[in-house]
């Protein structure tokens, strides 16, 4: 399995990420159990998660992924260390719980660390930036947990180009440094990623892990019609994609795949792999069956003409 280099974090991934934000909610735990155990099993290392997962869910408080991953460790016998564990900080709790407050942080962590039955996380995410936190002091609680050892690196996600440049600005003296930037970006949503914050990770050397590689299954052809949208419960939200850029990227990836003999979900996660700055996309799966079709797409091999084919849509 390729593995890549993550920014300067000295950690080293394979090119797809599993997505954890379905583990407790559309995956129960047997079936999160079975996609973790083939993910792992087919060499693929790294596996994103966060505190909040899935609190959006009625009748959930949030810490359902990461409780499943946990109760996975537990039985796996040492797949924790065949694992790098991703987990992220910030997002509102509903408790009270939520910034980036350097004391909240530490608390936040230890109750990750309990729900996923560790004794460290490997990359811990700022998930959104605190308006109301100055970045120094962000930086700060993310270094005190470096220097305990509960974390080995850190990064954050959703930030822009300046609130980027303002946090590498700020690191030094008791502050950690990001390493990673998480971004939403996929063959539709380009300018979330491209522009300023790319150019900052490339000058920087950070590791990009972009999220909603897949467009929440838009760029699997799963929806091309009004009646498709009743699929599943993200359909409504895809309307908008009907129209506009949508159908012709779906066209373009449409031949890409004919001329591979590949799915959709493989073309838009293989040109997320072949783009420069890119360390490894995330995609999430309900099934060991979807899983093993995302798998295929770190071995999609995309030439120039592919890649600005899907580009020019």
């Amino acid at each position: 399995m390729e593995m890549r280099e993550l920014g300067r974090s000295g950690l080293r991934i394979a090119p797809l990420v599993l997505g954890g934000n379905v583990f407790g909610w559309t995956a129960d735990k047997d079936t999160s159990f079975a996609i973790l155990d083939a993910f792992l099993g087919a060499g693929f290392n790294t596996v994103d998660t966060a505190n909040v997962y899935s609190r959006w869910m009625p009748g959930h408080v949030g810490g359902e992924s990461e409780t499943v991953v946990g109760e996975w460790f537990a039985q796996s016998g040492g797949r924790r260390e065949d694992t790098l564990l991703i987990t992220k900080v910030g997002s509102d709790m509903g408790t009270g719980g939520k910034g980036l407050k350097a004391s909240y942080m530490v608390e936040a962590c230890e109750a990750s660390l309990a729900r996923l039955q560790t004794d460290y996380i490997d990359l811990y995410l700022s998930h959104f930036p605190d308006p109301e936190t100055p970045i120094e002091e962000t930086l700060e609680g993310h270094y005190q947990l470096i220097k305990s050892g509960k974390v080995r690196a850190c990064g954050g996600s959703n930030y822009d180009g300046p609130g980027l440049e303002a946090a590498l600005n700020a690191a030094g003296d008791g502050r950690a440094r990001y390493e990673v930037l998480q971004p939403h970006y996929n063959l539709l949503v380009r300018d979330e990623y491209e522009g300023a914050r790319e150019d900052v990770c490339v000058r920087e050397g950070l590791g990009v892990i972009p999220y909603f590689a897949l467009a929440s299954g838009f760029l699997t052809g799963k929806y091309r019609t009004e009646d498709d949208l009743k699929k599943s419960m993200r359909g409504m939200r895809m309307k908008e994609l009907l129209t506009g850029r949508g159908p012709k990227v779906l066209a373009a990836m449409d031949e890409v795949a004919a001329r591979h003999g590949a799915t959709l979900a493989q073309v838009a996660l293989a040109w997320l792999m072949h783009k420069p700055s890119v360390t490894a996309p995330i995609a999430s799966a309900t099934s060991v069956v979807q899983l093993k079709d995302i798998l295929q797409s770190a071995s999609l091999a995309l030439t120039a003409e592919d890649m600005k084919a899907l580009d020019e849509a």
